[in-house]
């Protein structure tokens, strides 16, 4: 009994155990199924990829060597109506230039007459003015000339009749002192006379008085008189001499005297002449010192006018010399802007298309009765400024129907752009729907390029 009961239990611990064998190696098997399935789908799937993109580089070779064909065509084509465009527009262009440097030299030639003439304008002007001034000058020391002739003529009269009272004034001063000296004379006689006179009383006097004491020198007197009179008869006769010669000097005097009145009157009349003189040349000093300072002041308003006109010349020249670097420069930019121009419709002339290059133009919607209508509404003088201004641009009318087209096709681009992005943004949206359905529906692992697997898987079937 004992035997079975453990008997039993053993062999079912060893079905249990064979039993989770069985299950292990299952599990084991089909883990290795599993791996080597995940193995063989990874494989296809990278092979699947690569010859995919083998596909896609060829289709695409393929497609860009079509479209390379097809575009050199296209840009040859292009290119030969784009020449003939060009050559024609260039000649147009290069006339349009010759004209506009034709103009420019004309322009340039008038500006340097201008000068010129402005230039010999102002020549002649400085040259009248220095003739003028010179003339002046001329006068004013034709008058300077005269004047100091006159003052040196009457200059010297008056030296000479000074000299000549001068003289008769030395003269009169010399007879003066003759007879003052003849005057010291005779009062010496006088003198002489009355001492003598004086000793003859004396003498009588003391005859009287002493004739005792005069007896014994009586002799000695009459010898001593005896001498005197010897000594005294020439001195006598020279005083007989001289006596007359004072009468006749006294009456010298009395002529020499009414001379010197005379003199004196005539050296009064003279002083108040050469006072009169004086103020008349002081008077004919100061009228002349008034016209020189009335000639300085007009030498100086034509000085301060020719510096003014000096001035206001270069004035002149300096606006006309900014006046030419500005047009030059306003030239200079009207040159730029035209070859910008001519830039810009090189760069249009290229994108333009064919039927652009042989009809530029929209042709025009309205009938002939609206066009003749339109035409006598332009022809009407308007009334509005703007109406006006707009009259001035009329020959702009063509490039403002290219330029309106040119916009409009602009706006059609912009919205055909716009619609097709919208377009492509609702395709990319319904192909990630459709990806991600399909992943969900393959039950393949997550891709990171999802879009290039599903887009070349069809490619190894076709």
């Amino acid at each position: 009994m004992a035997g079975p009961r453990s008997t039993a239990p053993m062999a079912a611990e060893a079905e249990l155990l064979l039993m989770q064998k069985q299950a292990l190696a299952e599990e084991e098997a089909a883990k290795a199924k599993r791996e080597l399935l995940t193995r063989f789908l990874q494989e296809k799937l990278s092979r699947e990829e690569q010859s995919s993109m083998w596909g896609l580089h060829k289709v695409r070779t393929l497609w860009r060597l079509a479209q390379r064909k097809t575009k050199d065509q296209e840009l040859r084509q292009d290119i030969e109506i784009l020449s003939q465009t060009f050559t024609r527009v260039m000649d147009c262009k290069d006339g349009v230039i010759e004209t506009l440097v034709r103009d420019l030299e004309e322009a340039e030639e008038q500006q340097n007459r201008a000068l010129s003439s402005h230039l010999h304008l102002t020549d002649q002007l400085l040259h009248l003015q220095r003739c003028r001034l010179g003339y002046l000058e001329e006068g004013f020391n034709a008058q300077v000339g005269a004047l100091e002739a006159e003052f040196e003529a009457e200059r010297r009269a008056i030296l000479k009749q000074q000299e000549w009272e001068s003289c008769c004034l030395q003269d009169m001063a010399l007879a003066m002192e003759q007879d003052h000296t003849r005057n010291d004379h005779e009062a010496l006689l006088n003198f002489q006379s009355a001492r003598d006179d004086i000793k003859n009383k004396d003498q009588q006097y003391s005859r009287l008085q002493l004739v005792a004491r005069l007896e014994g020198l009586w002799e000695q007197i009459q010898s001593a008189r005896r001498s005197y009179a010897q000594s005294t008869e020439k001195k006598k006769v020279e005083f007989d001499e001289l006596k007359r010669k004072c009468e006749k000097s006294s009456r010298e005097i009395d002529v020499q005297a009414k001379k010197l009145q005379k003199l004196q009157d005539l050296v009064t009349a003279s002083k108040d002449q050469i006072a009169a003189h004086l103020q008349e040349s002081e008077k004919q000093c100061q009228h002349i010192q008034e016209d020189k300072d009335h000639a300085l002041q007009k030498l100086q308003k034509l000085r301060a006018q020719i510096s003014q006109a000096g001035a206001t010349a270069h004035t002149h020249l300096v606006t006309l010399t900014c006046q030419c670097s500005a047009t030059l420069k306003v030239l200079q930019q009207v040159v730029e802007k035209a070859q910008r121009i001519l830039r810009l419709a090189e760069m249009c002339r290229r994108l333009e298309t064919e039927e652009e290059k042989v009809l530029p133009f929209y042709p025009s919607s309205l009938s002939e009765s609206e066009q003749q209508k339109a035409l006598r509404v332009l022809e009407e003088t308007p009334i509005e400024p703007l109406a006006r201004a707009m009259k001035d641009y009329m020959g702009l009318e063509r490039f403002w129907q290219r330029f309106n087209k040119a916009k409009l096709e602009e706006k059609a681009l912009e919205q055909a752009r716009a619609a097709l992005a919208n377009r492509n943004q609702h395709l990319r949206k319904l192909l990630q729907q459709y990806l991600s359905g399909a992943a969900v529906s393959q039950k393949v692992p997550r891709n990171p390029h999802p879009i290039l697997t599903i887009k070349q898987k069809p490619h190894p079937k076709k």
